[in-house]
């Protein structure tokens, strides 16, 4: 399982040579044709017969035919940004290659109205590609082989005559993202005005401070090391019986499954995740688990209660995920225990996610408050009356949960989804693309605040030990270190005080073009998230997030390493492309590690449960070769 290894990392001009030959004999001929009619002008001096001028005449209409072949550009020796362009063909598959498109033609950036009316910079490439410079180019450097690859509805190579030339048009293309992005010039100034100064490592990462990113490596240099080429194996796969909207892992006996039908319960074993045959169901009492008869099946379900409650959230409105309240399911009865309703001061109001107080918290019998998020507020609920004492539901016709902290912001943070630490430290991402870190103390105020890079996050996720954030975007994921050393010279993280000046860059996890291509043009990276771990002094171990039919893995020792070949001959921020695929015949909803009680002797991971509309699967990294 995984992908096979594509031809996409280098280009040899002799693997091309043989799909070109055809045009290479035309251009003899031309050649020929061309030194005819020059050898045929000369003579005609002296020669005045009618033989001879219709031989001339005969040459020059074969030049004519030839030459319209061609662009004039390739054999101008004054081209402005000379380049070869090449297109791959054949897929992932063995016969997959590259293929010239266009021995030598030019490109330029060149701004012009897009699709929504507004004034951006196009990328265009002799004839063949016109695109809007974008993230969703998946633009890759080789800056050994003076060459890049992008997506434009095909996936396409440029390989510069120079270093000079390959560096030149990085820097354009950079400049112009930064302006498509932030409708402002990538001048200095303005990016001051985007990062801010304590930022320069994220505008400048040539400069940055990687020894936290080291210093990081050898903390946790005490979990096991994950070696390279471990097969993925599929352990189990079974029908989910359709329509699946979420998973939910435990870190004890059970998992689950939400779908249209109701909650199935997974037995939870070292080689992935069971079907136990039982399934509880949305009706109870005449109406669904979702709310009204007519509400939509729950997107969200959280585990509480060690494990033996579940919180299912459905959104109010269809397309959009903020809900009015939610349902308390007894999983060991299989009964609604209570519809619950979200109120403040004595108002409705909605939430767009929910999560648990901390990493760990959902083993914990008595938990009792849960965290919750809209597009401007961040609390806790809490289910048990002021007076400390759990609500009775039987005698409560409405129950209301209890708003215990948080923040109402007046406007414009936008918040889109959060996680919790091991601690109970809070991240939150944002539509602008910012990621928030908040101390266990204070919802009021971010410790850290990091900018955005110009795609909105869409899920979030953090490390137990509160070291690494890891934020999703549609086209890429950005892993965040957030320790620091305060002026005391102690090593901390950005949840526990503000970051100071010497913040590292960040990473970006990002799919190669030809594999963003095969994942289709409208798929989008979701659910990014580390592997699980609920004890100090344990290591997440590896990253996987989903895109269409993909389940993308990445070695997180590796993704951190800063001598990593990915990083070599690259400009700007540093992009890893090593990574394993776990591809389905269906899109994925959701791919998660199970909890790393279950990762067992000979397997460096826990395995990786993989949930598409109609079969849930288990993979396990065997350590098999």
């Amino acid at each position: 399982m995984g992908t096979a290894q594509s031809r996409e990392d280098r280009i040899t001009d002799s693997e091309s040579d043989e799909d070109y030959e055809e045009e290479e004999e035309e251009e003899e001929q031309y050649d020929d044709a061309l030194s005819d009619h020059q050898n045929t002008q000369s003579s005609s001096s002296t020669s005045t017969s009618s033989g001879t001028q219709k031989s001339l005449d005969d040459i020059d209409a074969k030049l004519k035919s030839l030459k319209l072949k061609y662009n004039s550009q390739q054999s101008s020796p004054n081209l402005k940004n000379p380049v070869k362009l090449y297109l791959h063909i054949g897929g992932n598959t063995p016969k997959a290659k590259w293929v010239i498109s266009e021995k030598l033609t030019s490109y330029s950036f060149t701004k012009e109205n897009g699709d929504n009316d507004e004034n951006c910079w196009f990328l265009e490439v002799g004839t063949k590609v016109r695109v809007r410079v974008s993230t969703e180019m998946q633009l890759k450097m080789f800056g050994d082989q003076k060459r890049v690859d992008f997506v434009d509805k095909a996936v396409w190579a440029l390989k510069f005559l120079s270093d000079e030339e390959y560096r030149n048009f990085v820097t354009q293309f950079q400049n112009c993202l930064f302006e498509n992005v932030y409708g402002m010039e990538a001048s200095e100034e303005n990016k001051v005005k985007v990062y801010g100064k304590e930022f320069i490592g994220w505008m400048k990462p040539e400069v940055a401070d990687d020894s936290m990113w080291e210093d990081a490596d050898d903390l946790s240099s005490g979990s096991i090391p994950v070696k390279g080429n471990r097969e993925l194996m599929e352990e189990f796969e079974e029908a989910a019986n359709g329509g699946v909207q979420s998973l939910a892992l435990g870190a004890l006996d059970n998992s689950f499954l939400v779908n249209d039908l109701g909650v199935q319960v997974y037995r939870n074993f070292n080689r992935g995740i069971h079907g136990k045959g039982i399934c509880v169901k949305f009706d109870a009492g005449g109406s669904r688990i979702g709310g009204s008869p007519s509400s939509s099946t729950p997107k969200k379900a959280l585990l509480m209660r060690a494990e033996t409650n579940m919180m299912l959230m459905s959104p109010e409105n269809e397309g959009k995920p903020n809900a009015t309240g939610l349902k308390q399911v007894d999983i060991e009865t299989g009964k609604i225990v209570t519809e619950w309703k979200f109120e403040k001061d004595g108002a409705d109001i909605t939430m767009r996610d929910i999560t648990n107080d901390t990493k760990g918290s959902q083993l914990d019998p008595s938990e009792s408050t849960f965290l919750g998020l809209d597009d401007n507020r961040l609390c806790q609920w809490d289910m048990r009356d002021r007076k400390g004492m759990v609500q009775n539901i039987a005698t409560s016709d409405s129950p209301v949960l209890h708003w215990t902290q948080g923040h109402q912001f007046s406007r414009g943070t936008n918040f889109q989804c959060f996680a919790s630490t091991g601690d109970g430290s809070i991240v939150v991402g944002s539509i602008d693309g910012k990621i928030r870190l908040y101390s266990k103390t204070s919802m009021r105020q971010a410790k850290t605040a990091f900018p955005g890079l110009g795609s909105p996050i869409t899920h979030v996720d953090v490390t137990y030990d509160g070291k690494w954030v890891l934020g999703t975007t549609d086209t890429y994921l950005v892993l965040i270190c957030t320790l620091f050393t305060d002026k005391d010279g102690k090593t901390k993280t950005g949840f526990s005080g503000r970051m100071g000046n010497k913040i590292p860059a960040p990473r970006l996890l990002k799919l190669t073009p030809l594999d963003s291509h095969l994942a289709g043009n409208n798929n989008k990276f979701h659910g990014g998230h580390f592997s699980w771990v609920t004890e100090n002094g344990k290591q997440e171990r590896h990253l996987v997030a989903t895109v269409g039919k993909f389940s993308v893995i990445w070695d997180f020792q590796q993704v951190k390493n800063s001598a990593h070949e990915c990083y070599r001959n690259q400009q700007g921020l540093k992009s890893c492309y090593c990574y394993k695929i776990v591809l389905k015949d269906e899109s994925i909803v959701e791919s998660r590690f199970m909890h790393d009680n279950f990762a067992v002797s000979n397997s460096p991971e826990a395995p990786l449960v993989v949930a598409t509309p109609m079969k849930v699967s288990s993979i396990s990294l065997s350590g098999r070769r």
